[in-house]
């Protein structure tokens, strides 16, 4: 994990190569996101995601324990093979409501694989650190991890 606290925007950061070419990552990251966006053993539910820029993502993610988290958002942008920035700031149809935070995946060629690179924005220092707080730098590495397990195994 890298803190850009000279960055705007109260930036966490989690970054990872992952030994399989671009295109296999946007597959998976597209394609399989209920088997990696969340630690094992929790799991993702989708619940609708609309691969477009203004389309709804929603998901919940469940836990072992009958823990459940549900997310509601928007995608900001969707660039094909490259990159996905989401908000919870704005449920579909740009309705605003109680925002926490703007992520971004981003991946790029990197070697022979790729570079996955994961940041969320938050609106105050003191949302960031109850991001941190809440497990950012594990939940979000865990993460990375997975997406490249699976990315690499195909």
């Amino acid at each position: 994990m890298t803190e850009a606290t000279d960055e705007p925007g109260y930036p966490l950061r989690v970054t990872r190569h992952i030994a399989a070419p671009p295109e296999r990552v946007w597959q998976v990251m597209t394609g399989q996101l209920e088997d990696y966006w969340c630690p094992r053993p929790w799991r993702t539910e989708i619940i609708e995601i609309d691969w477009r820029s203004g389309g709804r993502m929603a998901t919940i993610m469940r836990g072992p324990d009958g823990e459940s988290h549900e997310g509601d958002g928007v995608l900001l942008e969707v660039t094909p093979g490259r990159r996905i920035v989401f908000t919870d700031a704005f449920r579909a149809g740009w309705i605003p409501q109680a925002a926490f935070m703007v992520g971004c995946l981003e991946i790029e060629p990197e070697d022979e694989g790729t570079r996955y690179t994961a940041t969320t924005w938050h609106w105050t220092s003191e949302a960031r650190e109850q991001h941190k707080t809440m497990g950012f730098e594990i939940g979000w590495a865990t993460m990375a991890d997975q997406l490249a397990e699976l990315a690499e195994a195909g």
